[in-house]
């Protein structure tokens, strides 16, 4: 009986299951596979592209260097040279830990493979499965704040003797929304220069013949795990202890201000996040930093991250296809080239995109799903744009974090509002409305700022939706007061832009 070993593209760790379970690296066949055709199902980032690609040529590399044998070959699909690899070396059952995506999950499963394949349980996250079901099943409600204080109970994070949370507290968010004022003193984020095997993968992503999306120069990230420690000890050292106050900020030129630039590390391996979360406490408890920074990172990384991808798996297949609002106005066109909106923090945020394939979580939630929610986009819709534009991305990142979370698409089974605001929001946590054609100030008229009038015209589409949640009470009551002559001009000038865009 000979066992193989396939590694997929976001699995680049040498401890992840289905390569750990055996001490005999030599006898061990491992193959790694870039499917063309996999990657044209998208208009992938060209930088998400040459992150994968080179991440996997590297991990290969470093494999093999450890005495492992490896297969690294690229062709238009999965299956081919699957059996071309289990013939070659007579292999038995292949062995793949669990995709993180059910699509992908689905593609495995439904191989055609001359062998048995053996999907091992995923250990690149905190919970399994199984245990946040069991935890989920249990509860009337579903809410991140509850998961994240169980988890800070089972895994001892910011705990004290008494088990109770550091600090008398267990979220301290509000000291976290300072807005930006004056000048700002932010580190510089590490970045890298490509090396040879990265050149190669640019070359080989410049010459595609399919659509991609975003600009491939410069490439900056990150490709192996050496690297991706590098970041995340930068960002201990560097920005953690200012991270918390301005973590909610944006600043135009500023792109990743004291983020920690982790995410696209932890999602295809090259860190683990009991590490990333081990490294923060242990920096607090030595260094005596901030407890509001460290606890908010932490609650990104053992609360958000591991609740929506817990939350992915969870809920049915159709949560995927909800749309709550029935919102059906298609992606606008800005959404691919950032030149063709006049909207300065739209046309800021989706630039940096363009160029990077990041930005960071108030850029995504506050600036381009509040602008796809009050605008009335199909959810669907945009969340394959965050798909595709996003070195992170995945869909277990991105659907439940776009549809419930940004779009509230679910109706609340995430959130418990919409998180729908104006340009005085946009005003008072970033600097984007200075300069701006439109008047941040105006609901109506010839200047009046985009994000207003949709803001308002959302509200009135959906009131008797909207009233069913408690905590929109207060702002429904203020457009009750809204002259009625004032109200239908904003939605006249909602319908307008949609007719022209």
């Amino acid at each position: 009986m000979t066992v193989g070993v396939w590694i997929l593209g976001d699995q680049l760790w040498q401890n992840q299951a289905a390569l750990n379970r055996t001490d005999d690296k030599s006898s061990l066949p491992i193959i790694l596979i870039e499917s063309w055709q996999h990657v044209q199902q998208r208009r992938y980032h060209q930088q998400k592209l040459v992150l994968i690609w080179s991440a996997m040529r590297h991990f290969a590399k470093e494999l093999r260097g450890g005495g492992w044998q490896v297969t690294y070959t690229k062709s238009e699909d999965f299956e081919a040279p699957l059996k071309a690899w289990i013939q070659a070396h007579n292999i038995t059952e292949v062995r793949v830990m669990a995709p993180n995506d059910r699509l992908f999950l689905q593609l495995v499963q439904n191989l055609q493979l001359p062998c048995k394949t053996t999907i091992i349980p995923n250990n690149q996250f905190l919970w399994t499965e199984t245990e946040f079901k069991d935890w989920a099943s249990s509860r009337k409600r579903l809410l991140m704040e509850d998961f994240y204080r169980t988890s800070r109970q089972r895994f001892q994070v910011l705990m004290d003797s008494s088990n109770k949370p550091v600090g008398g507290k267990w979220n301290f968010d509000k000291d976290n929304r300072q807005p930006p004022k004056g000048k700002l003193d932010t580190p510089k984020p590490l970045w890298f220069e490509p090396d040879v095997i990265t050149q190669e993968v640019i070359a080989q992503v410049k010459s595609l013949s399919f659509p991609t999306y975003g600009k491939i120069e410069l490439f900056r990230w990150g490709v192996t795990r050496e690297q991706a420690m590098q970041v995340l000890d930068n960002f201990i050292e560097q920005c953690l202890p200012a991270f918390g106050p301005y973590q909610d900020a944006m600043v135009t030129g500023e792109e990743t201000m004291w983020h920690s630039l982790t995410s696209p590390y932890l999602n295809i391996g090259l860190l683990h996040p009991l590490e990333v979360i081990q490294a923060a406490e242990t920096a607090y408890l030595e260094k005596n930093l901030n407890l509001n920074g460290v606890e908010g990172f932490i609650r990104q990384i053992l609360g958000w991250r591991e609740y929506i991808r817990g939350m992915y798996f969870y809920v049915d297949a159709d949560y995927f296809e909800n749309n709550w609002f029935n919102h059906t106005q298609p992606l606008p066109e800005f959404f691919w080239d950032a030149s063709k909106t006049d909207m300065n923090c739209l046309r800021q945020v989706l630039t940096q995109v363009e160029g990077s394939g990041y930005a960071h979580h108030i850029q995504r939630l506050m600036i381009l799903s509040n602008f796809g929610l009050i605008a009335g986009i199909s959810p669907q819709e945009l969340e394959k744009w965050f798909h595709s534009a996003f070195v992170d991305a995945y869909d277990w990142v991105m659907q439940t974090n776009v549809l419930g979370m940004g779009l509230f698409a679910d109706g609340g089974v995430l959130a418990s509002k919409p998180y729908a605001a104006s340009a005085n929001y946009i005003n008072k946590m970033s600097d984007y409305c200075r300069g701006c054609k439109f008047d941040r100030t105006v609901r109506s008229g010839e200047n009046a700022c985009p994000f207003n009038f949709f803001y308002w015209d959302f509200l009135a589409r959906h009131r008797d939706k909207l009233q069913s949640i408690g905590r929109m009470s207060f702002i429904l009551a203020n457009l009750d007061k809204m002259p009625p002559a004032e109200l239908a001009t904003i939605r006249q000038k909602a319908a307008e832009w949609h007719l022209v865009s």
